[in-house]
């Protein structure tokens, strides 16, 4: 039986916490949560914001953001219907953590690359 404390450890294979992480923790939604920052975005502004996402692949991580209250979709009844999507409360005070993964991302660019370009000599 799970206890609550558990529910919210991410080292458990059946926690929430280890599913919302796995949701929140992967390169579309970290880009999602990155190019809505403090703006409301179609769906397409956002497809054409993120090189190489599939609009299913945008579909299906927009659905599980919203899901997890992360971003919060807004449908307009117009013909055709306009469908927003901006982030929630949870997901600016996300926005905050994922800045700084990209900020040390590129504060060790050069660094990565040189460690990537010693290991792959290493190995090949």
């Amino acid at each position: 039986m799970e206890t609550e404390q558990d529910s919210g450890d991410v080292t458990r294979a059946h926690s929430l916490a280890r599913e919302i992480f796995a949701g929140v923790a992967n390169k579309w939604a970290l880009l999602i949560i990155n190019v809505l920052g403090a703006r409301t975005l179609r769906f397409t502004e956002l497809r054409d914001e993120i090189e190489g996402i599939s609009h299913k692949m945008l579909t299906q991580t927009l659905r599980g953001l919203e899901r997890d209250g992360v971003v919060h979709r807004t449908v307009h009844a117009t013909v055709p219907p306009r469908v927003e999507y901006r982030l929630t409360g949870a997901g600016a005070e996300l926005l905050a953590t994922v800045n700084g993964m990209c900020a040390w991302t590129r504060r060790h660019l050069d660094g990565i690359e040189a460690a990537r370009r010693r290991f792959d000599a290493r190995d090949g």
